[in-house]
């Protein structure tokens, strides 16, 4: 019942007081309790919840996550296998280093600008790094953030771990890739690097995660699953501070298998030395197996830069470079041949019956051809002129007729049948296919006729004809053994076993006049006399081949140089190397036939010292140590 208040002082009592009423907060304070009971209660279910989820429903789960926060596994990388040439010898190894491992769940975001500039990393490329990583893979997996670190880098990582003052770097050895010096074989051996995210997308690599290293060109990318290695891990326990407490077990990493190639290190010395200072390509091979035997491609680039984490600026520098030096012109060049195509002209009109051996040709200097003059390369030309000498004289004028008696489709035919304007089929990435070109393909690509006057250029190896130095070599290689194509390849057979060729039915006498034409073009005073090798049956064919017409050069206002080819092979009967080499603004197929001419004596002076070392030791004689 409300209690009723009177005034102390009657004197101030109102006429008519009312009473004063306290509230009862009874039910107040009720409502509060409950709240609170109901707020416990949801408290002590959701925490029971938790604990029946960690120990009866899903225990194994959670003890996991809790031994990873303990126990921390490290990569131990496989080393990749060994590359080898033909004689065992070795071209690519690995070399011992350390690199450096950051573990993101240890990781303090302010430590990053210390670890950078004491590594002379790249900060935000890092933090890109971490960002991918981050979406990708799990925590607790670590990220390499340097390779091959240097002296000075390792005693800023140890000083620093040593101070526990950044607990998430972690050193680990590894065998990383040591090429050879100069960029010897580079556009054969290729590089290796970190597998990107575009490549995991691909099947070729749906296998591998990030951060693995994979091979990116050449035979380490083609035999890549051979040359990898498994890695193996090392699982340590680790304190609430990332220092290693004690090592549980380690599953030690499975080396890559060692891969031998065909190449013949002493004639791919040769080659690249030929090369030199030039931009170009050679490639040699043996036409009786189609094993490759030297391979060079210049400019060149350094492999070892690709063995560590490259930096952005020597990528730039590399891909930006005006002579494209990633460009592997052996197998990806494709340019008009010039006269190299002509011995494969004059074997189409042999087999097609539009000309002999006898068939002649007067040259003054060049011939009209529907209605426009077409010049030979001889301004004062060659007279009369035969096969063989139309050949070795690289009478433009004679192949000019040759072509347009035989017609683009059948010269396309033949020379579709040597192997151009198709991929050899060689063990490396990237090869291109070139073009033959007909009237269908005219037609297929350019929408557009074939005007027989565009014949004539492609008779003599230009218009809109292009092929690869490998495909010359394999074409010429398997016309010169008698129309046998062995298939070109790096990885050596370790059985010596041969594939058989593709093969086309080849007239004897009408290959005996084609291969008499390319001995007179070396021996008998021919466009590549100087290149003759005494003792050697040497045949060849030059070839000079412009960039663009005339016409196009000088309404462009430059000055474009021709490229000079060459293809030759050795001995003359029976060949066991051939070789086609282009120089690219080498203006005259002579300075290409100089660099196949060394490259093919090293080959037998090579053969005659084997052969005299073998003899000494079957007659028990003393070697002399060369």
């Amino acid at each position: 019942m409300p209690v009723k208040l009177i005034p102390s002082d009657p004197n101030q009592q109102e006429e008519n007081p009312q009473p004063l009423v306290l509230r009862d907060d009874t039910k107040f304070a009720a409502g509060k309790i409950v709240f609170f009971q109901y707020l416990s209660l949801a408290i002590l279910v959701f925490l029971l919840s938790g604990f029946w989820q960690l120990q009866v429903q899903d225990p194994e789960y959670y003890l996991n996550r809790a031994e990873r926060n303990r126990i921390r596994t490290v990569p131990i990388p496989g080393a990749r296998g060994k590359i080898l040439d033909r004689d065992n010898r070795v071209i690519v190894d690995n070399h011992s280093s350390f690199s450096l491992l950051l573990s993101r769940i240890n990781l303090k975001p302010q430590h990053l600008n210390s670890i950078c500039e004491g590594l002379d990393l790249d900060c935000e490329d890092l933090r890109e790094r971490l960002r991918r990583y981050d979406r990708t893979r799990p925590k607790y997996e670590p990220i390499v953030i340097k390779e091959e670190l240097t002296a000075s880098e390792l005693a800023f990582v140890e000083a620093h771990r040593g101070q526990d003052t950044f607990p998430e770097m972690e050193l680990i050895h590894e065998q990383r890739r040591l090429y050879a010096r100069d960029g010897l074989a580079a556009h054969v051996i290729g590089y290796t690097g970190e597998v990107s995210e575009e490549e995991l997308n691909t099947a070729e690599f749906a296998r591998y995660k990030q951060g693995d290293v994979i091979g990116k060109a050449g035979i380490e990318r083609y035999y890549n699953d051979i040359l990898m290695g498994a890695d193996g891990q090392r699982r340590v326990i680790v304190d609430n501070m990332g220092r290693v407490r004690q090592v549980i077990d380690n599953k030690e990493a499975v080396p890559g298998k060692s891969v031998q190639l065909t190449i013949d290190l002493d004639l791919q010395a040769v080659a690249e030395l030929s090369l030199e200072s030039r931009k170009g390509s050679l490639v040699a091979l043996d036409p009786r197996n189609g094993e490759i035997l030297a391979m060079a491609s210049r400019p060149a680039y350094d492999p070892n830069k690709f063995a560590g984490r490259i930096r952005s600026r020597e990528w730039n520098e590399i891909i930006y470079n005006p002579d494209k030096p990633l460009l592997n012109r052996s197998i990806q060049a494709q340019l008009a041949p010039g006269s190299t195509f002509k011995p494969i002209v004059a074997m189409a009109a042999l087999e097609a019956g539009a000309i002999d051996e006898h068939t002649t040709a007067h040259c003054t200097g060049g011939a009209t051809f529907y209605g426009r003059f077409t010049a030979c390369h001889a301004k004062k030309g060659h007279g009369t002129v035969s096969l063989n000498r139309a050949m070795a004289q690289s009478c433009d004028v004679f192949f000019y007729q040759t072509g347009d008696r035989l017609g683009i489709d059948k010269i396309a035919e033949y020379a579709e049948r040597t192997g151009l304007g198709r991929r050899t089929g060689i063990d490396l990435p990237g090869e291109a296919e070139g073009i033959v070109p007909s009237t269908r393909w005219k037609i297929r690509h350019l929408r557009q006729k074939w005007y027989a006057g565009e014949t004539i250029s492609v008779a003599i190896g230009q218009g809109a004809l292009t092929v690869t130095p490998i495909q010359l070599a394999y074409s010429i290689g398997g016309l010169a053994l008698g129309g046998a194509w062995f298939k070109p390849h790096l990885l050596r057979n370790a059985d010596a076993h041969v594939d058989e060729p593709r093969r086309a039915t080849v007239d004897p006498e009408h290959l005996r006049s084609v291969l008499a034409g390319m001995y007179s073009v070396v021996n008998e005073g021919g466009t590549a006399s100087r290149s003759a090798l005494p003792g050697i049956e040497f045949c060849g064919k030059t070839g000079t081949a412009q960039v663009v017409s005339k016409e196009t050069a000088k309404k462009m206002e430059v000055v474009m140089k021709d490229n000079g080819w060459f293809v030759g092979f050795a001995p003359r009967d029976n060949p066991e190397i051939v070789a086609a080499a282009v120089v690219e603004e080498g203006e005259h197929g002579t300075v290409a036939a100089q660099v196949v001419r060394d490259v093919i004596k090293s080959y037998f002076d090579k053969r005659a010292r084997q052969r005299r070392q073998t003899s000494l030791a079957q007659a028990g004689t003393p070697q002399a140590q060369p």
